[in-house]
């Protein structure tokens, strides 16, 4: 209704059709909990119209006086200490795991039990065999589930996707992908939950490696074998409370070949101890008809190479920019050459999941679901068994 001065308040106004709400139940509130919370804000003003209105229900962590600040900073409607209390509020239809790795499967499985749809982060485990029983419960719930391997909705690389897809690059030869990081290569850098082995499941490997992993699965198809080697190069770091040190017992850094179903090979690398590298992940795909170049840290452009490019005396890659209207997802953001960042892709990640939810449609293929997260689990376990076994291990799931 108008004012004397024409403002027409629009509280409480409701439009045919509005989109559900969604009640969301987060555990863990660091980095991907911001992470999280700023997609989820995001999702109804940006994939507008929406397909759901994530509603922030609650935040689950064990130590109240950050977890309050969290719902505070981040606006969820309250907080718990203990995720099993949380897991009984029936106002929470999705259960978001952003905790670390050992906090994955025993909440996820409770949440699947109680019926809610699950979320949760990257590596879906620390084993194969705990990632199996996570694909289990969730099946057996019938409840929809995704892994957060967010780099598949990233603009470019779903392009990429699509641009293989369609047959463009034809018989695809080989996939090779590093993820390089610098931030552990001090030693007295603490022994933090991801140097051990019985909270992080590994090192590098599941922590950068199950990004290429997933993008080799996403882009390529299955791989059939791997040789793997790891490497650890420091092996004591100082507790953090000061005790003295603690036996550091997983990876630093892995490198694996792999061959692909297609026949296709590849090469597999990740380090946390590249000095200058910040969050490098580069991955190509040569195919018979051209090549595909990406780099995170240049998240909107695809280097690109066709064979039959015209004339042939300047011939080569190019580089594009993916930022059209037409491009994936970029309807919902800026003009062109507006660019989006990191953070975008877990918008889109979660407007995906949503709609799954919604309109009762499968999270994959172009989202990782549990069945993805075994996958990867498989592919680390078997890398992990060839670096000690020395020699070439075929995948089995």
């Amino acid at each position: 209704m108008a004012d004397e001065v024409g403002f027409v308040s629009m509280a409480g106004a409701k439009a045919e059709g509005d989109a559900p709400e969604i009640g969301v139940g987060m555990l863990g509130y660091a980095f991907m909990g911001k992470a999280h919370s700023n997609a989820l804000k995001k999702l109804p003003y940006m994939m507008y119209p929406p397909v759901a209105i994530p509603k922030l229900v609650a935040v689950a962590g064990r130590n109240e006086g950050a977890v309050a600040e969290a719902a505070r900073r981040y606006g969820y409607a309250g907080y718990y200490t203990d995720w099993r209390k949380m897991l009984e509020n029936s106002a929470i239809q999705v259960f978001d795991n952003g905790g670390p790795n050992d906090a994955h499967a025993e909440p996820c499985i409770a949440a699947a039990q109680a019926g809610k749809h699950v979320f949760c982060e990257k590596p879906l485990a620390r084993t194969a065999e705990e990632a199996k029983s996570m694909l289990d419960a969730v099946t057996k719930a019938g409840v929809k589930h995704m892994v957060a391997h967010n780099y598949r909705f990233v603009p470019a690389i779903m392009q990429a996707r699509k641009l293989i897809e369609s047959g463009a690059l034809g018989r695809i030869f080989h996939f090779r992908a590093v993820y390089l990081q610098e931030w552990i290569i001090d030693p007295n850098f603490p022994k933090i939950w991801r140097l051990d082995k019985k909270l992080a499941g590994s090192g590098a490997l599941g922590d950068l490696g199950s990004h290429i992993i997933d993008l080799a699965r996403f882009l390529v198809g299955e791989p059939t074998k791997v040789m793997g080697m790891t490497k650890t190069f420091i092996t004591e770091r100082p507790l953090p409370d000061g005790s003295g040190m603690g036996k550091v017992d997983v990876d630093d850094a892995f490198t694996a070949l792999v061959e692909f179903e297609n026949g296709a090979v590849g090469t597999l690398e990740a380090s946390r101890f590249c000095q200058g590298r910040k969050n490098h992940e580069v991955l190509e795909i040569n195919g018979e008809n051209g090549s595909i170049q990406f780099d995170l840290e240049r998240l909107n452009e695809l280097n690109v190479f066709w064979a039959g490019d015209e004339p042939k005396e300047t011939r080569g890659f190019h580089n594009t920019l993916i930022s059209e209207s037409y491009h994936p997802y970029w309807a919902n953001w800026w003009p062109h050459g507006h660019m989006i960042g990191w953070e975008h892709s877990f918008v889109h990640e979660f407007h995906h999941f949503f709609e799954a939810l919604v309109n009762n449609k499968a999270v994959a293929p172009y989202g990782a679901d549990f069945e993805d997260g075994y996958r990867n689990a498989v592919i680390c376990d078997a890398i992990v068994e060839s670096a000690q076994s020395k020699r070439m291990v075929d995948i089995r799931y």
